[in-house]
């Protein structure tokens, strides 16, 4: 009767949360821009409410009393609860005032961003970034940390990840990774000018469609729309909704987008509908989430067997830009390795390189050690340094990222480990499903979905990350794996020798 209570608690926070969530998804693709200050209003109130039903003394006191009689419950129970009460005790150190204000200056600083960026202007967004900033170092303070304010911020998105922890893991990406990239830079490099010649949108959008629908992607279960940044956003496992950008000058930008989102999407949609609202319900973290979009979107998505599959449906819809065109020099130019500006865009190599950068900004700005005044100069001095690049304007530079209108400081972080992960995930399911590379080839993504299924989706929370990395690939992270899938896949597309 007890988990009974706790399950019927937290199905109640799940609705209000998923709530939120519905306004959260308006807000970003349909809502009209003169309802964002009741927006605001709104989410704010839900965000406390949930944080009130949440906190309460009294589902307090059934916490601790379920967490009391382990022997009465199964082992996912147990697990369930146990996570809850830690999630219980993080949050029971915040007032409904705080969770109010945060919530209400995301909103406002989200609107500010959306502006700003189309504006090009960050000393408009300033004023509010700077609010959000110092309400994340509250927070920090608040939820309380042992050695960096930032590793209280990073618990949220990655359990039990630190700064001690991930600064080892860029020294790998400085020692190995930089030097591959180099070598790179220094040979003969292929054409991608077609990619940027004029498609237009409708038939991007029907393409991307089409790739959804290959992957599996649910869309009795979910959607697709546009927005200014793409995004996943799930209501429930059975309402799934991803969103794209599409450019028509820039072809690269739709097809990997709706892959990387429709990677996030399948592992909602194949969390246990069973365990709505409870941790066995809910994504481990979101380094094991990127790692699938990543999978979908690196390892598969800009593999050979899979252009294979799906590049003759792409010359239809634009047989003037791509007839003369083969399916290698496709490949090859969706595995171009060279510094870009956007983030989003970048490769799969350099791309770990605009992560360092966004780790060693939110660092600064959690010690104090850079203000928000000073972001521009910063950002575009480390953009100089690590990538050679010169940043010609704000939209382009510091104001690219929604993440930090959102207060999502400690976010960016678990895009790398997701890639990293993915490479370890991927080189295990080539082990396991016979003649997986040539299933793709063939245009048969189902048995890599199962077998994701199977080893991750529906385990939900009930392993913490490195439980469930070393369960499925038998060790824990390992940077190598990465690096080991990079040489292999770019020594021959670049024709280079490695060790």
């Amino acid at each position: 009767m007890k988990y009974e209570a706790y399950k019927s608690r937290l199905t109640t926070i799940a609705d209000i949360g998923y709530s939120i969530a519905m306004l959260g998804w308006d807000q970003e693709t349909y809502m009209p821009e003169k309802g964002a200050g009741f927006r605001a209003q709104q989410i704010a109130t839900l965000s406390g409410i949930v944080h009130e039903k949440f906190t309460d003394k009294e589902f307090g006191k059934l916490l601790k009393k379920l967490d009391d009689s382990p022997k009465k419950l199964s082992e996912k129970q147990r697990r369930n609860v146990t996570q809850t009460l830690k999630d219980y005790k993080r949050q029971k150190k915040y007032t409904r005032e705080f969770v109010e204000l945060l919530s209400k200056t995301t909103s406002e600083c989200f609107q500010s961003w959306q502006k700003a960026r189309h504006e090009n202007s960050f000393k408009q967004y300033a004023p509010h970034l700077t609010k959000m900033i110092a309400l994340k170092r509250k927070e920090a303070d608040i939820l309380g940390y042992k050695k960096h304010p930032y590793d209280a911020l990073l618990d949220q998105y990655e359990p039990g990840a630190r700064v001690a922890d991930l600064d080892v893991l860029f020294k790998d990406v400085r020692s190995q990774l930089v030097g591959f990239v180099k070598k790179i830079a220094a040979a003969k490099q292929n054409e991608d000018k077609f990619m940027y010649l004029h498609y237009p949108k409708d038939k991007q959008w029907n393409f991307g469609i089409e790739l959804l629908e290959q992957m599996h992607y649910d869309f009795k279960a979910g959607r697709q729309d546009i927005s200014a940044h793409p995004f996943t956003t799930s209501f429930s496992s059975k309402d799934v909704r991803v969103t794209t950008r599409i450019a028509e000058d820039n072809l690269k930008s739709m097809i990997w987008s709706c892959i990387h989102e429709g990677g996030h999407g399948l592992y909602e949609q194949g969390l246990p509908e069973s365990e709505y609202g409870l941790p066995s319900g809910e994504a481990i973290s979101l380094g094991i989430h990127e790692s699938q979009s990543r999978l979908w979107e690196n390892m598969v998505g800009r593999g050979l067997p899979y252009w294979k599959a799906n590049y003759k449906k792409l010359q239809k819809y634009y047989p003037g830009n791509l007839n003369k065109v083969t399916v290698e020099q496709f490949y090859k130019a969706v595995n171009i390795v060279t510094p870009s500006l956007i983030r989003t865009e970048a490769d799969e190599l350099t791309y770990h390189f605009h992560i360092l950068i966004r780790y060693e900004i939110e660092k600064a700005l959690m010690e104090g050690k850079l203000e928000v005044k000073d972001l521009p100069e910063y950002w575009n001095a480390k953009y100089k340094e690590y990538l050679g690049i010169k940043v010609p304007s704000d939209a382009k530079g510091v104001l690219q990222d929604i993440h930090w209108s959102h207060g999502s400081l400690g976010y960016f972080p678990t895009y790398s480990l997701g890639s990293f992960y993915a490479a370890q995930f991927y080189a295990t399911a080539k082990k396991e499903i016979k003649g997986l590379e040539d299933k793709i080839e063939s245009g048969n993504m189902l048995p890599l979905l199962e077998w994701l299924r199977e080893k991750i989706h529906r385990h939900g929370k009930y392993y913490s990350a490195e439980e469930l990395c070393k369960k499925v690939t038998g060790e824990k992270l390992n940077f190598n794996h990465f690096m080991n899938y990079a040489k292999d896949k770019y020594s021959t597309l670049y024709n280079i020798k490695t060790l």
